[in-house]
């Protein structure tokens, strides 16, 4: 048969509810963690009647000592109307709710506790709610140490991430100038030799958009010709990195060979695109040729897109020597005709690249701005005068490119 241990009586708070929930626990022998569950679950679904005003009522019905409920304790809460099951989910202990009547299913301990048909005197109760209180405790230590102890974990964690961090980016930075470094010392080598020539003083000027990627598309070739005279070669190829300066380097060897296989100034742009052309089709970059007779003080200019060279006379006079064309990889590439103009004791020639004059996106205010730095710094040693003319064109950059600035005076000593 089932075993009722408790009747069904009036209880009118909360405190008498806990009472009576906690004296079947310790009666029945319930460990304290279950006990301190029900107790708090069966609280919690009395309330809403209490609040009300409505008594509920508690109690408990211990299972045979055979049979499928053997061993099984049911608490039943009485109330009106019967507890929302969606409530009940959220209970810490859980239960199950039929017409006006919550039910607890709780495992008995075994062996029977003896003595478990005694009623509990209330210092024993009271003394249960300390064991719960001392259990909450114990646990709300336990979860604060373990915060604590994954607080600890994460900051050691942090600090740990952090610091690999910084050592990544230190190796990164070291990567990066290393990886500079290299590419500086590459372009140095494509660059060509110094050039001595008597009566003739040169000086240039480069520098990169991104001081980490420092080799470009801007690139300049000097030679002697077997008639004596120096030819020089700019070019400003489409693009940065390490695609462009091969890209300017093929243009500016393609250049060399026809000038030493004695093509006219004049068809070298044109012929260096149509070879180019097979090897690279993509391949575009403005090309600025220059040819200098020494000895007859005369200058001579073919052009392919790019900006003109500026002369800046002996007398203080600038002018620019501009020359129509288009090219390499344009349509219709090659120089419109070759510029013949003095070069005389004293004069300043200035060859450059886009990068100088278009630092704040007006080239026209660029080529003015240039014109009156040239002027300005024209007295001083060539050698001095790119650098200098690079300072006052890049007080202010809105529109970083690379940038290459060559100059060429005509000494009174020459020829």
């Amino acid at each position: 048969m089932t075993e009722h241990t408790s009747r069904r009586r009036p209880l009118e708070s909360l405190a008498a509810v806990r009472r009576a929930v906690r004296s079947i626990a310790v009666r029945h022998g319930l460990p304290v963690e279950t006990r301190a569950r029900l107790t708090a679950a069966v609280a919690e679904v009395a309330r809403q009647d209490l609040e009300r005003g409505r008594p509920v009522g508690v109690t408990a019905r211990r299972g045979p000592e055979d049979g499928p409920a053997a061993g099984i304790l049911t608490v039943a809460l009485s109330t009106a109307p019967p507890a929302d099951p969606g409530a009940l989910a959220l209970l810490p202990a859980p239960a199950a709710s039929g017409a006006r009547r919550t039910e607890w299913r709780l495992a008995l301990p075994s062996p029977r506790p003896a003595g478990d048909r005694a009623a509990v005197h209330p210092a024993a109760c009271e003394e249960a709610a300390e064991e719960e209180l001392a259990l909450l405790l114990a646990g709300t230590d336990s979860l604060a140490a373990d915060h604590q102890r994954l607080k600890s974990e994460l900051d050691e964690t942090n600090s740990g991430v952090l610091a690999l961090y910084v050592q990544l980016e230190e190796r990164d930075e070291r990567l990066r100038r290393a990886h500079g470094q290299m590419l500086r010392e590459l372009e140095d080598a494509l660059r060509p030799p110094p050039l001595s020539v008597p009566g003739l003083d040169l000086a240039v000027h480069y520098a990169p958009a991104d001081t980490d990627a420092p080799t470009g598309g801007d690139l300049y070739d000097w030679f002697v010709l077997p008639d004596g005279s120096v030819h020089i070669t700019v070019v400003d190829a489409l693009g940065h990195g390490v695609g462009s300066t091969r890209a300017a380097l093929d243009v500016t060897h393609a250049v060399r060979t026809l000038a030493l296989d004695g093509y006219p100034l004049k068809t070298i742009v044109g012929r260096a695109s149509e070879v180019l052309n097979g090897i690279d089709p993509e391949l575009m970059a403005t090309v600025l040729l220059v040819r200098i007779d020494i000895a007859g003080g005369e200058l001579l200019l073919a052009n392919g897109s790019h900006p003109p060279a500026l002369v800046v006379r002996a007398g203080g006079a600038t002018e620019y020597l501009d020359v129509p064309g288009r090219g390499v990889g344009y349509p219709q590439p090659g120089s419109d005709h070759v510029l013949r103009t003095r070069f005389d004791a004293g004069d300043l020639l200035v060859l450059y690249t886009d990068g100088l004059t278009e630092s704040r996106r007006d080239p026209l205010e660029g080529e003015r701005r240039l014109a009156a730095s040239a002027a300005r710094h024209a007295g001083r040693p060539v050698d001095e005068i790119p650098g200098a003319i690079a300072g006052d064109m890049h007080t202010l950059v809105l529109h970083p490119d690379d940038t290459l600035a060559l100059t060429l005076r005509r000494r009174h000593d020459g020829w």
